[in-house]
């Protein structure tokens, strides 16, 4: 009786697998076409077009790095951190925000540099017009202009003076590997500049408050809890992040 249910159960599986492989083989000899991917390394393809494509997928690898340092993303991230920390919020706003509004901000700063390079560069590169090292000689020429209106002479020199070669007649001689550290110094140094002023009306309100709380003798209650609402209430009276975003678009004029 079992193995009559056995046969049963099994008989009707077996049935199935045998016309599954008749019909995987029919499929088979009708030489189904199916697209391929072929990969040459040196057989019928110039070398010298290997090596830009190399170069080119190294710098794209390298472009958060040319975003962050080589544009104004530093000086604006820097000041809304300082921001931030002015007011006493620690993650509020969390850093997600801040590093998409200062992505943004920059985008907006940049925009006339990247129209440049689009249609200068990336949209004759795309037609095939220009080859990929005139390409990337107009989108540093680019680059280097925006980077030598925001740079001081005093940082462009301190490399000079390290290496010991004579000065160049004018921002446009200077190397590319000497300006970028140059800007980003600049960029710091204003950054931490707006910063200090952000931070001035606040340290005077946490010195008020603290020198409230000491002549009412509640010294063990930290005067940055009670600080903190009054802050929040002078940064949104003076509608502070109009006045900030003001201030850091202006700096780049």
């Amino acid at each position: 009786m079992l193995r009559s249910r056995i046969l049963n159960t099994l008989f009707p599986a077996i049935l199935l697998l045998i016309n599954w492989s008749n019909g995987f083989a029919q499929a088979k000899s009708t030489a189904v076409g199916l697209p391929g991917i072929s990969l040459n390394f040196g057989q019928g393809v110039d070398l010298v077009d290997s090596l830009e494509v190399l170069i080119l997928f190294t710098i794209l690898s390298l472009a958060p790095a040319v975003l962050i340092l080589c544009t104004s993303f530093t000086r604006i991230v820097v000041i809304l951190s300082f921001m931030r920390q002015a007011i006493g919020t620690q993650n509020m706003p969390p850093n997600q925000l801040l590093i998409g509004f200062a992505l943004f901000l920059s985008v907006f700063v940049m925009q006339p540099v990247g129209t440049s390079i689009y249609q200068n560069a990336i949209d004759p590169y795309l037609k095939k017009k220009i080859t990929t090292v005139a390409a990337l000689d107009v989108i540093e020429h680019n680059l280097r202009g925006f980077m030598s209106k925001q740079t001081r002479k005093e940082d462009i020199a301190l490399f000079y003076d390290v290496t010991k070669r004579p000065a160049p007649q004018s921002v446009a001689d200077v190397p590319i590997h000497f300006l970028i550290p140059s800007f980003i110094i600049s960029e710091l140094k204003t950054a931490f500049q707006i910063g200090f002023l952000l931070y001035i009306p606040f340290l005077i309100l946490d010195m008020v408050v603290a020198s409230v709380l000491m002549a009412m003798g509640m010294m063990m209650l930290p005067p940055i809890v009670v600080s903190l609402p009054f802050k929040l209430l002078l940064f949104v009276l003076v509608d502070g992040w109009h006045l900030v975003t003001g201030s850091i678009l202006k700096s780049f004029n």
